[in-house]
């Protein structure tokens, strides 16, 4: 077993984006828009859909890869994608982003999208990175859904996901699907959260009524004023649960931990707005010894803003992407600078 002795730098929040909303949105707006990626390649599925990948120039020929997943209703172009892949670049390693169904520009040929627990999708394209470059390591990252995702696939994997990934590094992960909706529905911002990405689904339902209007309630969908009313009236019947109680429980990282059996970090913060401190794996982390968690206590959600507005630093993804170069063997990974 690799031993988890990567030691992150200290996480020193801006002080002038104070509090977990200034972290969440300051962070959103002023990551740098630029990215390295370059390529986009469609994956054909088994199902008869597609999975569209986008990536970054190879570092070398023997250069490790890391699978980027992003958040919900996010894709490859988001801001915190296009940062964390030049982090990886830095380390040697090279990002390939996965734009979940739907999500890359164009409406999937699925009646169906993606969702929290939705792991077939990465594993394809996990396994065609396998048999593509047998001699390279691979690594995962994950924000957010995308975590969840990421830690779902490997603990529900009878290895714990040994062989099929070297490590994997989850930031912000809603572990309790259930208790993050129920936060988000007791406060105003957390309204305001739940309806800009309700905007968005509800959107994506409209472009495909057509496929749609057999299978869900369009009406009902339409009405929907949470995340947990969307899910009860198309998430969970277009996935085959029988509501989004039974949705959340099979979905929620936070069943899956135990069996995770790579190095994987874990970055989060506690006064992260999308799930109640409470619900934070310290004492699955504890007992799994290829967990690594790092609990901060201010960071928001996929925040972690520091520096200075001139020149903001972004701790998650700058640690993230340095775990995974010095697990996965990355150029820079030998001898990191540490406080």
């Amino acid at each position: 077993m690799d031993e988890l002795s990567f030691r992150p730098r200290v996480f020193r929040p801006a002080l002038w984006a104070p509090g977990p909303h200034a972290q969440t949105l300051g962070a959103r707006l002023l990551r740098p828009s630029e990215g390295p990626f370059v390529e986009r390649e469609r994956l054909e599925t088994p199902d008869g859909d597609f999975l569209d990948l986008d990536w970054a120039a190879d570092p070398g020929p023997e250069a490790p890869i890391a699978l980027v997943l992003h958040g919900l209703e996010g894709s490859t172009q988001r801001r915190y994608m296009r940062n964390v892949a030049g982090e990886l670049l830095r380390g040697g390693v090279r990002p390939v982003g996965l734009n979940f169904r739907g999500c890359s520009g164009e409406p999937n040929r699925a009646p169906h999208f993606y969702h929290s627990g939705k792991t077939d999708d990465p594993a394809l394209v996990i396994t065609m990175l396998r048999e593509r470059y047998p001699t390279r390591r691979i690594g995962a990252l994950g924000f957010s859904l995308g975590g969840n995702v990421l830690l779902k696939l490997l603990g529900e994997r009878s290895d714990g996901g040994r062989g099929f990934i070297d490590a994997a590094v989850a930031i912000s992960v809603p572990y309790d699907l259930a208790a993050g909706c129920t936060l988000l529905e007791r406060s105003m911002m957390g309204h305001f959260y739940a309806a800009y990405f309700l905007r968005s689904l509800q959107g994506k339902v409209r472009l495909k009524d057509g496929k749609l209007r057999d299978l869900v309630d369009l009406e009902a969908t339409a009405a929907a004023t949470t995340i947990r009313e969307f899910d009860d009236r198309v998430t969970a019947p277009l996935h085959g649960f029988d509501g989004a109680a039974s949705y959340y429980e099979d979905s929620s990282s936070i069943r899956y931990l135990d069996g995770v059996a790579v190095p994987t970090l874990l970055l989060h913060a506690e006064d992260d707005p999308f799930l109640p401190p409470d619900c934070v794996p310290s004492r699955q982390a504890e007992g799994n010894p290829w967990l690594h968690l790092e609990l901060q206590r201010l960071g928001g959600h996929v925040g972690f803003l520091g520096g200075t507005p001139r020149t903001p630093t972004f701790w998650a993804e700058e640690e993230g992407a340095r775990f995974l170069a010095e697990h996965l063997g990355g150029s820079e990974a030998a001898s990191p600078e540490l406080p």
